[in-house]
């Protein structure tokens, strides 16, 4: 369906995009009035204000107040850019720090639908310190265990996109806006302004998803109901049929994905396969049955088990992996669960960072943890060395080591070294039968110890890699069919 929506739609329409006929109840801030023309004294200032204020009908460049997206409450805060370029000043940080405050005294969400040019100029260094203001306020919100949701319009650019906007837990965009720190007019003149787009953000890792403005309302409303705010929430049930191993049943909760991502057609229902499937007999069987290009694959699994899937994109960092799936997924009952999932590659440094920031996100918000482990093991060429690969990975073991939410793993494939174990959750793992995990695949152990590569299978069986082995190891809880 095409977009009718036009990009730069008022603060208001924005707001009504999102609420709907539920309507929106606005706040305004205890009066703060500024001296004559601000205060550096700026000639005409006022004037400006005054045309502005003609102009949109507003009285500053941001509206906030109290609103519902679908069946969620939520504190709304939209820019207007009519008004001086939806640029931050004293009265604007005024309305911004008010609107976090609102949110953290009900507990409610913060939906920001974000439009500005950055700091208003005629205000100078009073005007930048509102982003000093803005950044605390997000912090508070955030200690409190509150979700951020930005929604960025175009233009987005500036103090406010590094701050409102890129600062939130979920950046989501619409398409075609210029998104980044650098406007329009003060960027290098041979700047590729794909750089500077909503898709070109996403590309880098920096939005987690392009949303058409009539798709926007029904993602901000899964969105708020993945996030929270929750109750104490149990561990995420395993995905699949229990086999052996005593651990708890799984159950495959809905069969949907999100739109473009595919959902696992062509592929064994990993759900769906005999509870009774016979456990490899050797270590060589276990690594040739894990890297079967016909078992059920990590896009299987997630599809079986959600009805919703709302991905988190990128390491914001600059890098993206796409071999790792992060983000969090909403089950038939309604249940929110965090995932990240290893597809079956190698994973990459921004593949790290980003299942680092989705299971600190759901730590922070109270939402368990499933991840999905299949890797033969970490990158290990120069590029994924320059971008840190040792780093990323220790962040991750850090970040799993630190959750207080319950985390729950799979081990759906390969699990290879460190590179897999880093995603793995400490007394709570689990394997299918056409997994392995092992310190080291068979083939360089067999290399390292100068064995011909006949031995192979042997030094896969010393190495005690198959299903059976992990749980008489007491790594794994359980086999899962």
């Amino acid at each position: 369906m095409p977009d009718a929506t036009p990009v730069r739609a008022t603060a208001r329409e924005a707001i009504a995009l999102l609420t709907g006929a539920a309507g929106f109840t606005e706040h305004r801030p205890p009066p703060s009035p500024l001296p004559p023309d601000g205060p550096l004294g700026w000639a005409g200032y006022d004037a400006a204000r005054e045309r502005a204020s003609a102009r949109t009908g507003e009285e500053e460049s941001v509206v906030y107040g109290t609103g519902a997206v679908g069946d969620r409450a939520c504190v709304l805060l939209s820019f207007e850019f009519g008004f001086l370029g939806g640029s931050l000043g004293r009265q604007t940080g005024d309305r911004l720090a008010a609107a976090y405050e609102l949110a953290l005294t009900r507990r409610i969400p913060l939906v920001a639908l974000v439009a500005t040019g950055g700091s208003r100029m005629q205000e100078g260094m009073v005007a930048l310190t509102q982003l000093q203001r803005v950044a605390a306020a997000s912090v508070r919100l955030r200690a409190a265990g509150l979700p951020q949701v930005a929604v960025v319009r175009d233009p987005t650019t500036g103090g406010g996109w590094a701050t409102v906007g890129a600062g939130a837990d979920v950046v989501l965009a619409l398409p075609g806006a210029q998104v980044g720190f650098a406007g329009s007019r003060v960027r290098p003149p041979d700047a590729d302004p794909y750089a500077y787009s909503t898709e070109g953000q996403f590309a880098a890792g920096q939005v987690d998803a392009v949303v058409p403005a009539d798709e926007l309302a029904a993602a901000v409303t899964h969105w708020l109901r993945a996030l929270g705010p929750h109750g104490e929430l149990p561990a995420a049930p395993v995905p699949g049929a229990l086999s052996a191993g005593g651990g708890e049943p799984g159950a495959g909760a809905g069969t949907g994905s999100e739109p473009g991502t595919g959902s696992g057609a062509g592929t064994p229902s990993a759900a769906g396969r005999d509870p009774a499937a016979r456990l490899p007999e050797t270590g060589r069987e276990a690594v040739a049955r894990a890297r079967d290009p016909r078992r059920p694959r990590a896009e299987a699994y997630l599809a079986d088990y959600f009805a919703v899937r709302l991905p988190l994109h990128g390491d914001r960092s600059g890098s993206t992996d796409p071999g790792l799936l992060c983000g969090f997924g909403l089950r038939a009952d309604g249940r929110p669960v965090a995932y990240v999932a290893q597809c079956g590659t190698p994973t990459r440094p921004a593949g790290y960072r980003a299942a680092a920031r989705t299971i600190r996100l759901a730590d922070r918000l109270g939402v368990p943890v499933l991840t999905l482990v299949d890797t033969p093991g970490a990158a290990n060429d120069a590029e994924a060395e320059r971008a840190g690969a040792g780093a990323a990975i220790a962040d991750t073991f850090a970040a799993i080591a630190a959750a207080r939410v319950p985390v729950t793993t799979l081990v759906i494939g390969e699990g290879g070294s460190g590179g897999a174990l880093a995603l793995a959750a400490p007394g709570n793992t689990h394997v299918t039968v056409d997994s392995y995990f092992s310190v080291i695949a068979p083939e360089p152990a067999a290399a390292i110890l100068k064995r011909p590569p006949s031995e192979t299978g042997a030094t896969a069986d010393q190495l005690r890699l198959r299903p059976q082995d992990l749980v008489d190891l007491g790594f794994a809880r359980s086999i899962v069919g």
